[in-house]
């Protein structure tokens, strides 16, 4: 199989991650010929690779910050003991004024620039505003928003004072953001009135009356109405006495100094919440320094970018990648951020935006670049990209279809950068980088820092077939620990109980004989059927390229008797009918294109599939309902897009 992607001579030359690689080579002595001597020497000595991240990017402590890897026990390793830094204090470095930090556009067609000067200002004004009302370091800020600036201002503004942002789409009604927000016991709320989404406008203010009830502990709730309107802040209810309501254009009001204050490497930064399907959602806790440093190497080395250049990922604030986004700030770079569904008014919503703001990195999901397909939407068609470099891709595994058709139809020399990581350590485990070629279903390279493997059921190392992903050495942003777990014993029981000292992450993954990657979906989810174990990700390959199927699902499922039963849901193409012929093509799809050992029992037409709400399929609670459990037990209803959809999988059972 050739690349569909190949560096030029150029595109070496000029990457960050080559003066990057010389700044090593001259610093320590050595010859790294090319980027997988780099990623080696970086897992050998973890301390001195980030070290060297540390004083490529000329991070600045207040103090002496120590050794860079002190411990390197998993869990506990220590980073930078001595280190005093903030986060925010880094994004503001020696900013160009008046170039936009920020581009906003939403579905109506409006669009606002925040220039640096003016983040600056807002975040300081906003810091002052939270200090007045009794926040400080170490108290929770919570935001329930859409993606929006004033949500990244929010964070900026925690942040700086030492207090921990933790956030949610309003998308989320409000007994989901409240098994999120309120056990975090917030001294302040970040809010708006509503967002839009698919040409409609959602009304939020109740929901927000229902959250801040369930907070009795907040001294201040900042409201942002629409188009950065005044809001009449007499309309919330104030009876449950749970502190100020201001506006939001009051709150930012004011010309403060932004003072950052300088914390330990590891003060808590944000906490980020897991799906919650399967239970509460697990808080974990990052550090200023550790994500600092992860989104400095990942941003500037593997998506290569820039001062200058334009970024925009599609997310929401309940998802890790709305984080990963907004450290675009941290390289210099412009994040543009679009609130709305990403296919309306038009499926090409999206490259639309793309060429208009002239764009750098585009970031999507694999189920974006499906429905593109399906539409007949050929990106470079009416849009000019030509400031586009590269399009990531991530959420679900990226079929190797797909990826090619990204190669062909995104503009000339394009480079698809599909990565796979976790909200875990907020961050990808496994990526792209700008001197590495890529091929079709598979992503390139292990990230520089993370010493990642496959290993089998005894803990050891595989290559071309399927094992358990693993990182063996610790990285710099993986949780500080899990909110409200004092000994620490459910973060242990998370991702080291399996293979002690080693954390296992829960993805099947292959490792081929090129060093590349394929992924395959959850390990707890896999498919095994004759002790032949294959990712749901290869069957959704075969399946969702057929143009009559929207979405599949499937699940394997252990019945009491001991027989294997592995059903596939359909959803289907409007006006399709699942006929006796379209079965047998389905089934030749999976047997051709995935593997003849897994074709499915049985076809069944579904009205949709359930995610949650980072997108994801609900493939581990579906197959416990399947098994006869109580949906109700389970899974959070709240928790999922769709939770009707899993009454008529209870009814399948």
């Amino acid at each position: 199989m050739e690349p569909q992607w190949t560096p030029t001579d150029v595109d070496i030359e000029q990457a960050n991650v080559t003066g990057f690689t010389r700044f090593v080579e001259e610093r320590h002595g050595l010859d790294l010929p090319g980027y997988r001597a780099l990623w080696q020497w970086s897992v050998d000595e973890p301390g001195a690779f980030w070290q060297a991240v540390w004083d490529a990017f000329d991070v600045v402590s207040h103090t002496d910050p120590g050794p860079a890897l002190a411990d390197a026990s998993m869990p506990g390793a220590v980073w930078f003991p001595g280190a005093r830094l903030n986060f925010a204090e880094y994004v503001f470095r020696e900013r160009p004024p008046d170039e936009a930090a920020i581009v906003h556009l939403d579905e109506e067609g409006h669009r606002r620039e925040v220039c640096w000067s003016e983040l600056e200002r807002r975040t300081a004004a906003l810091a002052a505003t939270l200090r007045a009302h009794g926040v400080g370091e170490g108290d929770r800020v919570v935001g329930y928003l859409p993606n929006i600036p004033e949500a990244i201002v929010a964070l900026l503004a925690t942040a700086s004072i030492g207090a921990v942002w933790a956030g949610c789409g309003q998308d989320y009604a409000a007994p989901a953001a409240i098994d999120r927000l309120a056990r975090l016991e917030p001294r302040a709320l970040v809010t708006a009135t509503g967002y839009r989404y698919a040409g409609r406008r959602h009304d939020r203010v109740d929901e927000v009356d229902v959250l801040r009830a369930a907070m009795p502990g907040l001294a201040l709730t900042v409201v942002v109405s629409e188009e950065e309107t005044s809001f009449d802040t007499s309309g919330f209810d104030t009876s449950g006495q749970t502190g100020t309501v201001l506006d939001w254009r009051d709150a930012v009001s004011g010309d403060a100094a932004l003072e950052p204050l300088p914390v330990p490497f590891d003060h808590p930064l944000w906490v980020v919440f897991s799906s919650g399907t399967t239970g509460p959602p697990k808080g974990l806790v990052h550090g200023h320094g550790g994500v600092l440093l992860e989104h400095l190497k990942a941003l500037s080395l593997h998506l290569d970018l820039r001062p200058g250049d334009r970024f925009l990922w599609y997310t929401s604030p309940s998802w890790m990648m709305w984080n990963f986004l907004l450290s675009g700030l941290l390289v210099g770079c412009t994040v543009v951020t679009y609130d709305g569904a990403p296919s309306h008014p038009e499926v090409d919503r999206l490259w639309r935006i793309a060429a208009e703001e002239n764009v750098t990195v585009l970031g999507t999901s694999p189920g974006y670049v499906l429905a593109c397909i399906k539409a007949g939407v050929v990106p470079q068609d009416g849009h000019d990209l030509s400031a586009l470099r590269g399009v990531g891709v991530t959420g679900s595994t990226l079929p190797a279809s797909s990826s090619a058709w990204l190669s062909d139809n995104a503009g000339e020399h394009v480079q698809v950068m599909s990565i796979s990581g976790g909200t875990d350590v907020v961050t990808a485990f496994v990526g792209a980088v700008p001197t590495v070629p890529v091929w079709p279903g598979e992503i390139s390279v292990p990230c520089l820092g993370v010493a990642v493997d496959a290993f089998d059921e005894g803990g050891r190392p595989v290559r071309g077939e399927v094992g358990e992903l693993v990182v063996t050495v610790p990285m710099p942003s993986m949780p500080v620990r899990f909110w409200n777990d004092p000994d620490g014993s459910r973060y242990r029981d998370a991702y080291f109980s399996v293979y002690p000292g080693v954390w296992r992450h829960g993805d099947w993954i292959t490792i081929t004989e090129r060093g590349t990657f394929e992924m395959h979906g959850r390990s707890d989810s896999t498919l095994n059927r004759h002790g032949v174990r294959m990712g749901s990700a290869d069957i959704y390959q075969a399946v969702e390229n057929l143009p009559e199927v929207v979405e599949s699902l499937v699940l394997g499922i252990e019945q009491p008797d001991g027989t294997y039963r592995m059903p596939l849901f359909v959803v289907l193409a409007e006006g399709v009918t699942l006929t006796d012929d379209l079965k047998e093509r389905i089934r030749a799809a999976v047997r051709e294109h995935a593997s003849p050992r897994h074709v499915p029992d049985e076809i069944v037409a579904a009205p949709g599939v359930p995610h949650t709400r980072t997108g994801k399929k609900l493939e581990v609670p579906l197959k416990r309902i399947l098994q006869g459990a109580d949906p109700g037990r389970v899974v959070d209803r709240t928790a999922i897009d769709e939770p009707d959809l899993l009454d008529w999988y209870r009814d399948q059972a």
